[in-house]
């Protein structure tokens, strides 16, 4: 087994990309560019630490985090990839999708929330709708992020007996753990059916979750054709003078300062 990677070599690498990242930023702005990263994988896979990871350095202006919650009864009743749609980036947008449509095909059939039909009609449509998305000028990235059983185990367990990360376990996150199985099943079901030359899917290991997020942030930016930042030439200007100024004595309230 590979030795998991240390802080201070991964902070020194997502530095540098951080960097990258603010270019590809710039260069989204000044082109007009359209960008769709789609982000799958199990319970613990490490979507929310790699897509903070992409978004700590950048505008959230430009990159766009999409989380959805639960359907309500209106969007239950639309077209299923309806819903999804209204969030696609326009001109100068990079949309980040922590899980999308593709709940279709892993928890919504793993954990019996459709039926296998609708399952089937959604794993034959999306190959056509992501052409159109794709057609439109989108560039779309498809991660599926893939964590081993034993890690995952380690990861659940690390949330329970934590604090700060209890928020993270889920009533459908215990239901799930248990059905391994039938989520690679649904996995490798969809990689058949919607791993397309237009939009194929990445498989990144997470199981070292620093080198996962560096090697994600690697390869998008490796699929973009965006153009380095050029350095800057700027001069701070001269501060002007007080003219008399003098700091006013006001009522105001301070934060309490302990530390």
């Amino acid at each position: 087994m590979t030795q998991r990677m240390k802080n201070k070599q991964y902070q020194r690498e997502l530095r540098r990309l951080d960097g990258e990242l603010v270019a590809l930023q710039e260069w989204v702005k000044g082109t007009g560019a359209k960008v769709c990263i789609v982000f799958e994988g199990r319970d613990t896979a490490g979507k929310g630490g790699t897509i903070k990871a992409i978004t700590e350095r950048v505008s959230p202006r430009v990159f766009r985090v999409v989380a959805l919650p639960a359907p309500t009864e209106r969007e239950r009743s639309q077209m299923y990839l309806q819903r999804y749609l209204p969030h696609l980036p326009g001109a100068g947008d990079v949309v980040i999708f922590d899980r999308s449509w593709y709940n279709r095909a892993g928890v919504e059939r793993v954990m019996g929330f459709c039926t296998e039909r609708q399952t089937h009609d959604f794993l034959e449509a999306v190959p056509g709708v992501e052409r159109a998305i794709v057609d439109s000028g989108v560039i779309l990235l498809k991660y599926w992020l893939e964590v081993s059983a034993d890690e995952q185990t380690r990861r659940l367990e690390s949330r329970i007996n934590d604090p700060r990360k209890v928020w993270k376990l889920s009533d459908l996150d215990l239901r799930s753990y248990g059905r391994w199985y039938d989520y690679s099943r649904a996995r490798d079901a969809m990689f058949r059916a919607t791993d397309t030359a237009w939009a194929p899917w990445y498989v990144a290991n997470t199981d070292d979750k620093k080198r996962g997020r560096l090697n994600v942030i690697s390869h998008l930016l490796s699929s973009i054709p965006y153009r380095p930042l050029k350095p800057l030439d700027v001069t701070l200007p001269k501060r002007q003078k007080p003219n008399g100024y003098r700091e006013a004595e006001l009522s105001v309230r301070h934060v309490p300062t302990p530390f």
